[in-house]
């Protein structure tokens, strides 16, 4: 089937010098600068190695971390993590558009690939414009007069619409990498081909996402039932009438999620028992984990869904041919917690319909439990995969699709 953007496939790279936006941003120790987890950088490995392998001079742009943050820091470590990834030598230079970056680029020959500074260190990145506006940008200006193709890579940073990732678009023919095509294919691909009954797990800490997502899903015909956990799972308990304790509604309230409970409210009022959310919850008194029925939740934190939640949940999860995962059911990083988010990624990996975990904290979990082989499809970018299921356009692939026509 035609695709609507372009793809590697659609362009002969060999002595082009052709500039690929790729996402490696990593976590790094803050005392060493050592990268902690290369999963991202063998991500994009496929896409570099064969760029160069089709004799394309390659330059890479990327970011990590943001202004501000411990981790935002220059790119040369992650140079070295893909010379030795990849097994050929990636230059790099530190700076984007200086006069030694633009040498560095005109100098290099077929097969090369050269890693330009962290995108996050100008600042004019950090702007939100239209693709038409980023193009005028001194990082686009400067790069798009020594560049013959760009390729768009980062799938996991196409909901933002930056001058790196929408602004080559505009003046330089464009094409999706492997990770971006495979991404956009296989979740699209799920969406349009949903087989029933289908369960949408949503929970973590962005309750905003999840109510979209819930909304686009459940009008739309696509969910038969939302299992809600997290502080998803919270919000919809109390907007279900639960007494949550005062220390959870405000907890909700601080973090301005406040209308997030009116809108789970209308949508239990639309769509009554498709959306679901927990009949018990784990909180911690006096250090240890204890699971209480809703109805007898203490004034404490609730940290987890609990056993009775987890066994309703995993029923649901097994009895599904299609399941869209994302976010944690609670706080997975703490051994006493974990339970929640663990037991239903093992529902999911014993399950035979189909199932995508959404990026984010529930894809390391995944991979932390060396269960990723388990799953049809592990998504590389939490914020992209989610805007996807709440039936959001991604900036960066209208940026791709407005290229090619």
């Amino acid at each position: 089937m035609a695709k609507d953007f372009n793809t590697i496939d659609d362009f002969d790279v060999e002595g082009k010098t052709v500039l690929v936006r790729v996402d490696i941003n990593s976590p790094v120790d803050p005392g060493t600068g050592i990268i902690l987890d290369d999963t991202r950088l063998k991500l994009h490995a496929q896409t570099i190695k064969e760029l160069s392998t089709k004799g394309a001079k390659v330059v890479l742009l990327a970011h990590q971390s943001r202004p501000g943050k411990n981790d935002f820091t220059t790119l040369s470590q992650h140079a070295d993590a893909l010379s030795d990834l990849l097994n050929l030598r990636v230059k790099y230079v530190d700076s984007l558009f200086s006069s030694a970056a633009i040498k560095a680029i005109e100098n290099l020959e077929n097969h090369d690939i050269l890693l330009l500074e962290n995108a996050r260190f100008f600042s004019e990145e950090s702007l939100k414009r239209s693709p038409e506006e980023q193009s005028k940008t001194l990082l686009v200006k400067n790069l798009s007069p020594l560049i013959d193709y760009f390729v768009n890579d980062a799938f996991a940073a196409a909901h933002r619409s930056q001058a790196s990732l929408v602004g080559f678009t505009v003046n330089t023919p464009s094409a999706a990498g492997r990770v971006m095509e495979k991404e956009l294919t296989v979740i699209q691909d799920a969406l349009d081909n949903v087989e029933h009954p289908c369960v949408f797990l949503l929970g973590g800490m962005k309750p905003e996402d999840s109510i979209e997502v819930m909304e686009n899903v459940l009008s739309n015909g696509t969910a038969d039932s939302i299992l809600t956990t997290g502080i998803v799972g919270n919000i919809v308990l109390w907007a279900s009438g639960a007494d949550i304790g005062q220390v959870n509604r405000d907890f909700i309230v601080s973090k301005g999620y406040e209308d997030m409970v009116e809108r789970s409210k209308e949508l239990i009022e639309r769509f009554g028992d498709k959306v679901k959310y927990p009949i018990d919850a784990a909180c911690e008194i006096d250090g240890e984990r204890v699971d209480v029925d809703v109805g007898e939740i203490p004034n404490e934190a609730i940290f987890d869904i609990g056993v009775k939640t987890i066994d309703f949940y995993a029923k649901e999860i097994r009895d599904a041919k299609y399941i869209f995962a994302n976010g944690p059911a609670g706080v997975f990083e703490d051994p006493k917690f974990s339970m929640g988010t663990e037991d239903l990624i093992n529902a999911m990996a014993t399950s035979e319909g189909f199932t995508l975990i959404g990026g984010g904290h529930i894809a390391a979990a995944t991979a932390g439990l060396g269960l990723e082989d388990q799953m049809s499809h592990l998504s590389s970018g939490g914020g992209a995969c989610i805007s996807m299921l709440a039936g959001k356009k991604l900036a960066a692939v209208e940026a791709l699709k407005n290229s090619k026509k």
